[in-house]
């Protein structure tokens, strides 16, 4: 059995260091916006259901108060 000496792979900087071009950015960013507008409707409907998600989950508790609250004042119209 060989033993491992850490990972064999390699860049396309060959060994300098990776410069960011203004031609690269640009070219990221034609990208990224086909791949928005090729996603549509469901991806604007994912990136809001995954933003509401991090609202509630960063303020889980305050969350399950608040619907408590409204239930118990539901509950107590009702009554």
């Amino acid at each position: 059995m060989t033993p491992m000496h850490g990972p064999c792979w390699s860049t396309a900087a060959l060994g300098g260091g990776g410069a960011i071009l203004p031609l690269d950015l640009e070219d990221l960013g034609e990208h990224l916006q086909r791949c928005r507008s090729s996603a549509g409707r469901s991806f604007a409907l994912r990136c809001g259901a995954e933003r509401l998600n991090g609202f509630v989950a960063a303020r889980f508790i305050s969350t399950l108060l608040l619907v408590l609250a409204v239930l118990g004042g539901a509950a107590w119209l009702l009554l």
